[in-house]
């Protein structure tokens, strides 16, 4: 029978009294900030309780946020899960779920796959096969992943492997009869009070087991926490001890790398990190750190390029700062952590609030040209002081789905960016959102008479695109360059023409 049960808040208590240093907690923050930037949430628990934690203006702490390949770690729960009711085995061959998608001719490597291979990332592969899963014209992933080729044993060689992820998500499904989100929901979202958790699909239906989870941080904190306390939670075993011993092991080797973080060995879809922690992580620095010995629980959400940095900086200032019980009181260390946590924001845009050539372009439209975004027209809606409106029109161009920064393509029609000037403005739009109006915040700045800076940040995800205009006489130029991206940060400039 699925457990239910209350979820009261997680207790917040001060860091000395947990043995652990306030100062060394600011002084991640403040490393953080420094090298490598762009954290957009960090929260700090030991023995259960939350010591410290704040979100980067415009993120908030009430908000889901992408969580990318943190979502397999997911996914292994909820293969950990079906093992233990008896509805799946990790020895399983992988084939035998999938007899009409499967080769007519399956090869030895292939016929040798099991499940224990998906989640250990050894499934045989010389090169990731997702790209050429997901790139399938008739949307059938499964089919797609198996008709890659599979050139070593299964078992032997290590390769990154979302698609791998994915597939396990689908036999979840095909021996619960559930989809692996609402698999989840009863066995372990409702218990650690996950409320609703958005989870995207592949083209055939299935959840994307490899990523597309958004959760809160404190939701990935309490998950951390479930695994730090051996599958136990509020005294009831949500997952088997003996699972979340085997799943966060040193299953296989996966080194050499240059990060010294992504060498140290790979569980069930877990990363084994330096000083004896383990964790789970997705693009551009979504983390779930648990550090065993010392009770602790590290959850970060950002948009950084540079993941190896942050666990830098977590082995650099917060592992020293642990101690083994109550440190005596230190209330201006506390308060100094308390006064950082509380003015975290990213960087606005820079620049003036205003420009000689503002009023001028009030209200006028400039057409643009062919552009792999499908953007088809800007309108500068207003132009200050102090807000700025751009409308941007779009034709729905279906290569915008992968270009660039973009979480999402845009539908056709028009697309509203409101901007204050040295602030982050919350609004909504559409711009990438599929039309669905998503949450959004806009700073802008005048960096010369004739450019104009708009910084965006889309609070669901990493993305934190930088637009930057340039109007010369009846002509625009159009800049775009991303915090964050799996290809260029800089597309192509885009040029317009008034009309």
């Amino acid at each position: 029978m699925p457990i239910r049960s209350a979820h009261p808040a997680l207790l917040r208590r001060r860091p000395e009294t947990a043995g652990v240093g306030p100062a060394g907690i600011a002084a991640f923050v403040d490393a953080v900030e420094r090298n490598p930037g762009g954290l957009h949430g960090f929260m700090l628990l030991r023995r259960g309780h939350v010591l410290a934690e704040g979100c980067w203006a415009p993120y908030a702490a009430s908000l889901p946020h992408q969580l990318f390949s943190l979502t397999k770690s997911f996914t292994s729960t909820a293969v950990g899960l079906a093992v233990a009711e008896g509805r799946l085995s990790v020895d399983a061959p992988v084939l035998p779920f999938f007899p009409d998608q499967a080769p007519a001719s399956p090869g030895e490597n292939l016929r040798s796959l099991r499940i224990r291979h998906l989640l250990t990332m050894t499934a045989g592969h010389h090169t990731d096969p997702t790209g050429a899963m997901t790139s399938a014209p008739d949307g059938d992933w499964v089919r797609a992943f198996l008709a890659q080729p599979v050139e070593h044993e299964p078992g032997t060689t290590f390769v990154y492997n979302s698609g791998a992820s994915h597939l396990l998500a689908v036999i979840v499904r095909h021996v619960t009869g559930q989809d692996v989100r609402e698999y989840l929901r009863p066995r372990l979202f409702e218990p650690l009070g996950i409320a609703e958790p958005a989870w995207q699909t592949c083209p055939r239906g299935n959840r994307t087991g490899g990523w597309g989870l958004s959760l809160r941080l404190e939701d990935i904190a309490r998950f951390g926490q479930l695994y730090l306390q051996r599958g136990r939670w509020r005294g009831q075993q949500l997952l088997p001890e003996a699972w979340v011993a085997e799943a966060t092991a040193h299953q296989v080797p996966n080194g050499p790398r240059a990060e010294p973080d992504w060498a140290q060995g790979y569980g069930y879809q877990f990363w084994r990190c330096r000083n004896g922690a383990f964790r789970g992580d997705g693009a551009f620095g979504q983390f779930c750190i648990v550090l065993p010995e010392q009770e602790a629980v590290v959850a970060i959400l950002a948009g950084t390029g540079n993941m190896q940095a942050v666990l830098d900086r977590v082995w650099e200032h917060l592992l020293p700062a642990f101690g083994a019980s109550s440190r005596p009181p230190a209330p201006a260390a506390h308060r100094g952590l308390l006064t950082a946590l509380a003015g975290l924001a990213l960087p606005v845009a820079t620049g003036e609030v205003t420009s000689p050539r503002a009023p001028a372009l009030a209200g006028v439209t400039f057409r643009l040209g062919d552009n792999p975004r499908g953007l088809t027209s800007l309108t500068c809606c207003e132009m200050g002081p102090g807000t700025c409106t751009i409308d941007l029109g779009t034709a729905g161009d279906a290569r915008a789905s992968s270009a660039l920064h973009r979480p999402a393509a845009s539908a056709p029609g028009t697309h509203r960016i409101t901007a204050a000037h040295g602030r982050w403005l919350e609004s909504v739009t559409t711009l990438d959102g599929q039309g669905a109006a998503v949450p959004v915040a806009a700073s802008y700045g005048w960096t010369a008479p004739d450019t104009l800076q708009l910084k965006l940040c889309y609070r669901l995800t990493p993305v934190c695109p930088t637009y930057t205009l340039r109007f010369a006489g009846d002509r625009v130029v159009l800049q775009q360059r991303a915090n964050v991206a799996f290809g260029p940060l800089e597309g192509p400039d885009i040029e317009g023409r008034r009309g």
